[in-house]
């Protein structure tokens, strides 16, 4: 090329020698003199493609197709040593015509795959053929470390390169067996997958259609069981407040009757009251004349108050058998139509529960949505009676509290007990009880006066009333048992007697008298 002005292409350089020049310039653009020599470096990267036959330790023979993509280095300095180097023939002389020196001549490639095989060789006759297969990449990586440290010093740099598959040589089956495993090992994988997955997919299905169906027959089930309590509670409601009316109108005739019975034991009891003043009246009367007559006077009185109220107490007695009778079967007969009123409503309700298990076989879609609504209805009912209830709770709790109160008001809890029973007629029932307890009885009473009641003060008045008893004991013993008392015990008693000493005869006739009297 001539002296001039040279400019280079994109892909290219300009190597300068000469005049004024020391070694080679290398340079895009540059003047051109006399005695100057330009020759343009191409550092467009070419394609390598190789196919390696090596020999791995455990004496494997395998063949390494290779692809690699090299090129000159683009820098100065491996610039300067490619022109050096390389740009000349096969035989070390420069070209005899002027133009562009290409990258992918024949010497260059003859050079890169020596340095290719070389190392590559010697990095595969350290490694076992699973090692290489497994470690790929790792090969790869140490190939291209070793040879582009040898082809650092002609400027040349591998842009890329693409280790194929390994490949078997020779009668060698190893690779085709891995491969054919591999292939058997993914077909088995892929046929299990497929299965694994339809088998998921029935089963889901199936899971799926069973718990649709288990949640429709469970949304019947519990609508259905919610209707009939929703009747049962209403049935037992109906029922506990006619029982509660009976119970009321029961008591209210109960207090009643208690109230009358009352009177009459108040009007009976003044009537008694009344004859017994009487009759002490007319005995202390009579007293001053003949003490018996005043005794048979007031004997006659009592027995006949006594007969009185005796025939008060049977007329109420029998009032009152009447009314608890005539109670009994008012509450008898409520209670049957109680019951069959309930046995009407449970069949009742069996025969709805019945119609709305087929009616819910046959219209799903619209009982759902009624299920719904109905559960809504219900739960507010259930909600409304619960208010109901806690209501009745709380009035029952400040019932508790006012009684309480009173019972503070009272003195205590005795004093509200004696309250309540003093209200309820508790006394009267008891007072009642006690007079049938007693009732036929025909005691005889003996009514002795013990002397003078003036007041004095007199030291012996103890003593002398208790030997004053004696006799009329002695003598209400007699009465009741027929045995007599020894007559030195209702006798005077005699000289020796008073002197505090009995006499013989004395004492052998108590003695006697006590034994016949035993007897």
């Amino acid at each position: 090329m001539g002296w001039g002005y040279y400019v280079a292409e994109p892909n290219s350089y300009l190597a300068v020698t000469g005049a004024y020049i020391d070694g080679v310039k290398i340079i895009k653009k540059c003047m051109v003199y006399p005695f100057q020599k330009v020759t343009k470096i191409a550092i467009t990267p070419f394609d390598f493609s190789m196919s390696l036959q090596a020999m791995t330790s455990e004496k494997l023979q395998f063949e390494l197709p290779a692809v690699f993509t090299i090129g000159p280095a683009d820098d100065v300095a491996s610039l300067m040593k490619y022109a050096v180097l390389l740009t000349g023939d096969s035989d070390g002389q420069p070209q005899g015509h002027s133009g562009t020196l290409g990258t992918g001549r024949n010497h260059v490639q003859d050079i890169v795959k020596g340095i290719i095989e070389g190392e590559t060789r010697s990095i595969v006759s350290n490694m076992t053929m699973e090692e290489l297969f497994n470690n790929r990449r790792l090969f790869k990586k140490e190939v291209l470390e070793n040879v582009q440290k040898e082809l650092d010093q002609f400027g040349l740099c591998i842009y890329n390169a693409n280790v194929k598959e390994l490949q078997d040589l020779g009668e060698s089956k190893y690779f085709e067996s891995l491969a054919r495993k591999a292939h058997e090992g993914a077909q088995s994988q892929a046929q299990v997958d497929v299965a694994h997955a339809r088998m998921i997919g029935k089963v889901g299905e199936a899971e799926k259609e069973g718990e649709a169906k288990q949640r429709i027959a469970k949304i019947n089930a519990h609508t259905a069981v919610l209707e009939t309590e929703r009747k049962v509670e209403k049935a037992n409601a109906d029922q506990i407040l006619k029982t509660r009316e009976i119970e009321i109108a029961r008591e209210l005739n109960l207090e009643q009757i208690k109230a009358q019975r009352s009177a009459e034991q108040k009007d009976a009891e003044l009537q008694k009251a009344v004859e017994q003043k009487r009759a002490e009246m007319e005995l202390e009367r009579l007293r001053a004349t003949t003490v018996t007559q005043a005794q048979i006077a007031r004997e006659s009185a009592h027995q006949k108050a006594e007969a009185d109220a005796f025939s008060q107490i049977k007329r109420a007695d029998a009032k009152k058998y009447e009314q608890e009778a005539e109670a009994q079967a008012i509450a008898y007969r409520s209670q049957q139509d109680a019951n069959a009123a309930l046995y009407t409503s449970n069949k009742d309700a069996e025969a709805h529960l019945a119609a709305r298990e087929k009616e819910a076989e046959a219209e799903y879609l619209w009982s759902e949505k009624q299920a719904q609504a109905n559960y809504i209805t219900k739960e507010r009912e259930a909600e409304a009676m619960y208010i109901a209830k806690h209501k009745e709770a709380a009035g029952l709790s400040e019932l508790a509290k006012a009684y309480g109160e009173l019972a503070q008001v009272l003195g205590g809890p005795q004093g509200l007990l004696q309250y309540l029973m003093m209200q309820n007629g508790t006394f009267a029932e008891l007072a009642n009880a006690n007079a049938k307890a007693i009732n036929g009885l025909q005691p005889k009473i003996s009514v002795w006066n013990t002397g003078s009641q003036d007041g004095s003060v007199d030291s012996m008045a103890p003593i002398r009333n208790l030997i004053q008893t004696l006799p009329p004991m002695l003598s209400t013993i007699q009465e009741q048992t027929g045995m007599t008392a020894p007559s030195w015990l209702m006798g005077q008693p005699s000289q020796a007697g008073q002197n505090g000493q009995a006499s013989a005869e004395e004492k052998m006739a108590a003695k006697k008298s006590l034994t016949n009297g035993h007897r």
